[in-house]
């Protein structure tokens, strides 16, 4: 055999390992998800801002205070809350007491299905198939997770949740595009990786006439660990 017609037969035998090619999930992205969470570090207090389809609403978190006590409405649509925004946002908190519960993607992450999207040796980008966790989980099947691994910190610093073909989540709704895309900071001195936006975008409609557009934008600022409150 030629040297030519070898180095192409190792180059094809090679491919595999290459960008693009299914594998096991690797080890430092399989160590930096045992810590991760959708929704951040624990232990801090913020303010979520929330913007979509003209509205918009400001809301303050702690979780050094008493449950359905955390969160606090400070603003809707550019103004301060009426006494009946109010008692009907108060209303709702019995039915979220925790910080914001974002998908918990990497439990639902297939790690023998392990795609590297790219690689430039600070960050690397690997997708997954998703598994459904439930018997009611229609949707996973259709959706694929991509996490960005900041290397230096070892620290998940993007997730994407994106629908790849379209689908029926139930009956009489069709979805043709869905996203969710969390992003994090990185870790500095004493303060961890915490949650800094999350962007969503659905395509769809209901009983092939409602529309089931929606852009929504969520960021986290003015971040106070609770200990030092």
């Amino acid at each position: 055999m030629s040297s030519g017609r070898a180095w192409c037969l190792l180059l094809v035998l090679a491919l595999p390992v290459l960008v693009g090619a299914a594998t096991p999930i690797p080890a430092e992205l399989k160590e930096a998800l045992k810590p991760f969470r959708s929704e951040g570090s624990r232990g801090w207090a913020f303010t979520q801002t929330t913007r979509g389809e003209g509205k918009s609403q400001i809301e303050t978190f702690d979780p050094a205070l008493r449950e359905f006590h955390r969160w606090v409405l400070i603003e809707r649509d550019g103004r301060a809350p009426t006494p009946e925004d109010t008692q009907r946002y108060n209303e709702l908190q019995t039915r979220r007491s925790t910080a914001p519960n974002a998908p918990n993607v990497k439990d639902q992450i297939d790690e023998t299905d392990c795609e590297l999207l790219s690689d430039d040796g600070i960050r690397a980008s690997w997708r997954f198939r998703l598994r459904a966790t439930d018997k009611d989980d229609s949707s996973a099947e259709h959706m694929r997770a991509t996490f960005t691994l900041h290397r230096p910190t070892s620290t998940i610093e993007r997730v994407e949740l994106a629908s790849f073909e379209p689908f029926r989540p139930v009956l009489g709704m069709s979805i043709t595009d869905a996203k969710t895309v969390m992003e994090y900071t990185l870790p500095e001195g004493e303060i961890p990786t915490l949650l800094k936006q999350v962007t969503m975008l659905i395509r769809g409609r209901a009983w092939w006439v409602k529309s089931m557009d929606q852009d929504l934008t969520v960021t986290y600022s003015d971040y106070v660990s609770a200990k030092r409150k």
